[in-house]
């Protein structure tokens, strides 16, 4: 009978030591999950900062495209209005366009045809300024 209560204490003792290790085990596999979801919520902070990056850059990119497609529309306006007038050379009158401001440049036959450029690019929508390089032809 003795043998057999200390068989039984000796399973008991087997049971706790399992127990604690199953434990143990298991403390250790919350600790392992634990430490792997740090490095990947960092990744993750990683990519998010790298997507709002490209988001930011792929606006600019956008922006200058759009304002380039812009000023070529508007130069393209200017130059067709310049044809349309009577008097006006458009090939001695070069049109550039930049953040839709409009610079003239040039040679005109005369004061009044120079203003008249001026006043047309500047009439036209989506000019926001013309600058006036033209130069008056000596008679």
């Amino acid at each position: 009978m003795r043998a057999a209560a200390l068989d039984g204490e000796a399973m008991t003792g087997a049971k706790q030591r399992l127990l604690v290790a199953a434990i143990a085990g298991l403390a250790a596999m919350v600790c392992a999950c634990d430490q792997q979801k740090h490095p990947a919520a960092a990744a993750g902070q990683k990519v998010d900062r790298a997507a709002d990056e490209v988001a930011a850059t792929t606006k600019d990119i956008a922006a200058k495209a759009a304002n380039a497609v812009d000023d070529a529309a508007i130069t393209a306006k200017v130059k067709a209005a310049l044809f349309a007038e009577p008097g006006l050379k458009t090939l001695q009158i070069d049109v550039e366009t930049h953040d839709a401001v409009v610079t003239l440049a040039g040679s005109v036959d005369s004061d009044v045809l120079r203003k008249r450029a001026v006043q047309i690019a500047g009439a036209l929508s989506g000019v926001r300024q013309v600058v006036d390089k033209l130069v008056v032809k000596a008679a």
